[in-house]
C-alpha cells in the first residue's frame, strides 16, 4: 500500500468511532490519483440511512478532506 492511501485511511480511522456509535463504519474502495475523487462505501446502519449523503459531507469529507489534500471529492459507492 502506498503513502497516500495510508494517509487516507488514517484519515477514514478519525471518522471511524462517530459512524460506529450508531452501528455504522465506512471502508476505503479506490482513489484516482489523477482526479483526486476517493471512493468509499458505507457499512452497517450507514448503508442504510437516510441522512447518509449528509454524513458524508459534514463528517466524513471534511475529515478526509483536511487531512489529505489531494482528495477533492469523496464519493459513496452502494
Amino acid at each position: 500500500m502506498d503513502e497516500l492511501s495510508q494517509k487516507i485511511k488514517s484519515a477514514l480511522q478519525i471518522s471511524r468511532p462517530y459512524l460506529q456509535k450508531d452501528g455504522g463504519d465506512v471502508e476505503y474502495i479506490d482513489f484516482e490519483n489523477t482526479t483526486g475523487v476517493l471512493k468509499i462505501k458505507f457499512l452497517g446502519t450507514c448503508a442504510i440511512c437516510p441522512i447518509s449523503r449528509m454524513t458524508l459531507r459534514a463528517a466524513v469529507e471534511r475529515i478526509v478532506m483536511s487531512k489529505v489534500s489531494a482528495v477533492k471529492r469523496i464519493e459513496q459507492i452502494i
